[in-house]
């Protein structure tokens, strides 16, 4: 199992990246706005099985990797520190508003809004690259590798959930927070900064 040290972490690592505003949570705001909290939920558990699927294939072929081509894990696991790295920088430099488009998003179906979440986190080949070079640091390969991801995958979705509701719910009030001053650009460099420090950690263990 991970220990204490690791979920420290990776905790909130992941939750200043998934509370940052990005695709996922802009479509929450914008379908909590314009549909409601409880019809949203549909997008918000196709997204939820759309990551946890990237996240368990991430982990399992770059584990895979791991115990059976050492030389090219490690060629990975400097890609992925320099990946992460940049990932930081680019969110440091983010100057970012939330645009919402609700109008079209009134007469979405169930079926619709579950493949629409679903989609967004499966297709975006941003979100694989950022669990191929987020999760393997955190994953002992001296203990069970089951137990370890489980554990790594029930964190994201909790906490992906909690930000998609506090976007769904937060509505006009949010976006307002969101478009004034420099919150999001502040929200940005935090998890930038995280970013920044897990690539250089990544790059030395």
């Amino acid at each position: 199992m991970l220990d204490f040290a690791v979920l420290g972490v990776f905790i909130p690592t992941f939750f200043f990246v998934s509370i940052t505003p990005g695709m996922c949570m802009t479509l929450a705001m914008t379908l909590g706005m314009s549909i409601g909290v409880r019809r949203t939920m549909w997008m918000m558990i196709g997204e939820l099985l759309g990551v946890a699927i990237v996240a368990i294939a991430a982990v399992a072929g770059v584990a895979s990797i791991m115990l059976n081509y050492p030389t090219v894990f490690n060629a990975l696991k400097w890609l992925g520190a320099g990946y992460l790295i940049y990932i930081g920088v680019m969110m440091w430099r983010a100057k970012s508003t939330v645009k919402l488009d609700a109008q079209s998003q009134l007469k979405v179906s169930r079926q619709t809004l579950f493949s629409q979440g679903f989609i967004t986190a499966i297709a975006n080949p941003k979100g694989w690259a950022f669990m191929i070079s987020l999760l393997p640091p955190f994953i002992n390969i001296d203990y069970a590798i089951v137990p370890q991801l489980s554990m790594l995958v029930t964190i994201i979705m909790l906490s992906e959930f909690t930000c998609m509701m506090l976007y769904a719910t937060g509505g006009k009030s949010l976006r307002l927070f969101l478009n004034q001053g420099d919150n999001i650009k502040w929200m940005n460099r935090i998890a930038g900064s995280l970013m920044v420090a897990v690539g250089v950690w990544l790059a030395v263990s």
